[in-house]
């Protein structure tokens, strides 16, 4: 405990009675470690001016022609800012960076360079009733860091306040002076790409309507593959390896959505019961990738591994999109860890609520980036120009995004950050896809985020799942969701393909487990299984969980292949889960955030099994055919009205009893619905100018337990329909399919699907 002077000068009297109007608070903790008698001296390094632009750590040479390293940090109204250097030893050495213009510290240091680690150390005030959170006993991570070279655990020295204090209430008042230093990853000075770093490499640039989504965990996807090197499984050099993007190539995909890579931080509750983030939800290094996934070393050597593999799936015509986090950071609310913002301008880049000890939290997990602020956006904008240009990415998908389209009261579509992007040079030129929602009041926003954003439908995930399960009260939403989602996209000049489809997604049940589960199985999880959502929308279709009754084995996989073939057969963009074409489990777990292990990789000996073979082949047969077939790649939402004089529509739909759908059908409950695309009416043209023009196509949905009879449209629809897939067959033939006259009645096996050429249509 402090002595009563030390109390007073902590804003309390002598009793303990607060003398600044706030509550009175305990008293700081202040333990003596080596080197608190003062920063050191920097022997053997000059700081010199520098300049406040660029910010981070760069690499260049000084007027007098002597290499070194420029470092610039804004840190708003600091009263002193340290950079500090660390030996190989871990000795550190203390350069005060005494230059500032408009809040940013900077300095240049001759005889730096890559490789160097390094942190900052920033003094100001401690007052967490107004929000001001600087303690210059913790080493803080730049924040515009390019390499991180260690890894967050979270011991007690590594929080500004005293962790374990008794009253946790309090607890984030009572400052920790222990030195973090020797507990925290450091960041690591890196040499910039240069202007030859990306020459001989061609971004793929596919369309958006030709996109295919492959959603994969760069540790999880080859962590087990039998083909990628030891060394190299769970790493980017992995990703990158010829093994790994065969089968990426085989399956036809076009894009590889990245779970987080920016460096990320363990949060303590896992740590404390033995367990690690895995998917990477928990950024603290927005220019840096996670060190943990590299197999090269993590001295810099992750940046070059990274472009390698982004070359390599470029190489092979696959984008590469990256799953960020700029909502929310490590560092958490306000008994978190302080890692960097929090240490360097808390009220600079958090969000606060009303009481500023406290965060305002849209994202669950403890504070609010607050990209409001010119500087904080500037920080974020900087790091998503940094890995389009400098480390080839094509794109991105924001977790949680509504949260950085908060004004300061709600949701705004005309908030900066969504401003800022949309006229960035850079920027609005790649993928943008929101997760269109956040945690607070009116942060659910499917269907609203304007042009140029793609959006993750969930409404597709629901009413897809709904149907199969046998749980929708009539077709009208399947309807909707197979023809690209008008009512959520068609407005402001937005297309079908701002729909990203999905039935799966990494937060939740994998495929095979949507048919094998009803109930979540978190228990591993650590919080009593109350973690992950209720609201699966699964079946197990006979038991829960593993079995060895073949009916209900074979029921499972026809599922499967009837969920993989509306995804695929729908308008809008596709998006699978790595492993989910061969029938990868979690075992239950909806959540297997803290999974590091066998649950959240993904098992290739799968393929060992033939039935997960035909399942991984049809999903590449469905990609392949959608590949074939423009009218499932449309660029403009269909108009359903006709636009020759035989009547014919672009889009019809069709009941079992092959009438068009009236009234009266859509609000009725019904199982089956088929659904006419028409190949002659695509409003698109190809790079000549050309008119597009495909066959067209005819597909039967059927979610009813038992056959039923399906009468195929008469003339002037078709002559005849050919059968290109059935998917209550385990094999799907590789022969033309059987001719079925225009008319005629064919039997529909009970939960399947059928998809038709159409020959002779308007004729």
């Amino acid at each position: 405990m402090t002595s009563a002077p030390e109390q007073e000068e902590a804003g309390r009297d002598a009793s303990g009675r607060s003398t600044n109007g706030r509550p009175a608070a305990p008293a700081v903790v202040r333990p003596r470690t080596a080197g608190d008698d003062g920063p050191a001296s920097g022997r053997g390094f000059l700081v010199r001016p520098g300049s406040p632009m660029p910010l981070g750590a760069h690499c260049s040479v000084g007027a007098d022609g002597v290499a070194g390293t420029g470092f610039a940090l804004w840190a708003g109204d600091a009263e002193a800012v340290e950079l500090c250097l660390f030996d190989a030893d871990g000795h550190e050495t203390r350069l005060a960076l005494t230059e500032s213009a408009d809040g940013v510290r900077h300095g240049f240091v001759p005889g730096v360079g890559p490789g160097q680690r390094y942190g900052y150390r920033v003094h100001g005030r401690w007052d967490p009733w107004t929000g001001e959170r600087r303690n210059p006993a913790k080493l803080l991570l730049d924040p515009y860091a390019r390499a991180v070279d260690g890894e967050f655990t979270l011991p007690p020295e590594v929080y500004g306040h005293v962790r374990d204090w008794p009253e946790q209430h309090v607890a984030d008042t009572v400052r920790d002076d222990r030195d973090s230093a020797p507990y925290v990853p450091k960041g690591v000075v890196v040499a910039d790409a240069g202007p030859d770093a990306w020459r001989g490499d061609r971004r793929p640039g596919t369309p958006w309507a030709d996109s295919v989504i492959y959603e994969l965990h760069v540790k999880g996807f080859t962590r087990l593959h039998p083909g990628v090197p030891e060394r190299l499984r769970g790493t980017y050099a992995g990703l990158g390896h010829p093994a790994a993007v065969g089968h990426l190539t085989r399956l036809g995909v076009t894009a590889v959505e990245l779970l987080p890579v920016h460096q990320f931080a363990h949060e303590d509750h896992l740590l404390r019961r033995g367990l690690r983030n895995y998917w990477g939800y928990n950024s603290i290094g927005w220019f840096a990738p996670h060190a943990g996934y590299a197999a090269t070393g993590t001295a810099g050597q992750q940046v070059a591994e990274f472009r390698e593999m982004v070359r390599a799936l470029h190489a092979a015509g696959i984008e590469v999109i990256l799953d960020v986090v700029y909502n929310h950071t490590a560092e958490a609310g306000e008994l978190g860890p302080c890692l960097s913002l929090r240490g360097i301008d808390n009220r600079g880049y958090y969000r606060l609520s009303r009481d500023a000890r406290r965060y305002a939290d849209f994202t669950g997990c403890g504070n609010t980036v607050h990209v409001l602020q010119p500087q904080t956006l500037r920080l974020v904008t900087d790091s998503l120009r940094y890995w389009v240009t400098e480390m080839g990415v094509d794109g991105f998908r924001f977790d949680l995004a509504s949260a950085l389209a908060r004004t300061h009261h709600e949701v705004d579509m005309l908030a900066p950050f969504l401003s800022v992007l949309a006229q960035d040079p850079v920027l609005r030129g790649v993928k943008l896809i929101a997760e269109p929602w956040d945690v607070g009041a009116g942060g659910y926003r499917t269907g609203g985020f304007p042009p140029p954003w793609a959006e993750w439908n969930d409404h597709f995930r629901d009413a897809v799942r709904d149907f199969w399960r046998g749980a929708l009260p009539d077709v009208r939403a399947l309807g909707y969701r197979l023809s690209g989602s008008s009512d959520l996209y068609d407005w402001g000049g937005r297309r079908p393909y701002a729909s990203v489809n999905f039935v799966t997604a990494h937060d939740g049940f994998t495929l095979h487990d949507l048919v094998s589960h009803e109930r979540k199985h978190n228990a591993a999880n650590g919080e009593g299984n109350r973690d992950g959502t209720d609201d699966n929308r699964s079946a197990h279709h006979g038991t829960e969980g593993p079995t060895d009754d073949p009916a209900i084995l074979a029921l499972r996989r026809r599922q499967l292949r009837n969920l993989l073939s509306t995804l695929l057969l729908s308008t809008g963009v596709p998006m699978l889960v790595a492993g989910d074409e061969f029938g990868r489990s979690q075992g239950g777990n909806n959540n297997a955030y803290c999974q590091d292990g066998p649950v959240g990789w993904v098992d290739w000996s799968l393929l060992d099994d033939p039935s997960w073979r035909e399942l991984c082949a049809l999903t590449g047969r469905l990609i392949a055919l959608r590949r074939a077939h423009p009218v499932l790649r449309r660029r403009s939402f269909f108009a359903g009205r006709p636009r020759s004089a035989d009547g014919l529509r672009d889009l019809a739909w069709f009941s079992a009893r092959g009438t068009e759908m009236t009234e009266r059908d859509w609000y009725a409950p019904g199982s089956t619905l088929g659904m006419y695309l028409s190949g002659r009416d695509i409003p698109d043209r190809d790079e000549l100018g050309r008119r597009v023009t495909d066959a067209s196509l005819l597909a039967v949905l059927h979610a009813g337990e038992q056959p039923v009879e399906v009468t195929l449209p008469g003339p002037p629809w078709a002559t005849a329909y050919e059968l290109a897939l059935d998917t209550s067959l385990e094999r799907q033939s590789a022969e033309p399919g059987t001719l079925h006259g225009a008319g005629s009645v064919v039997r529909v096996p009970g939960r399947s699907v059928l998809l038709f050429r159409v020959v002779g249509e308007g004729g």
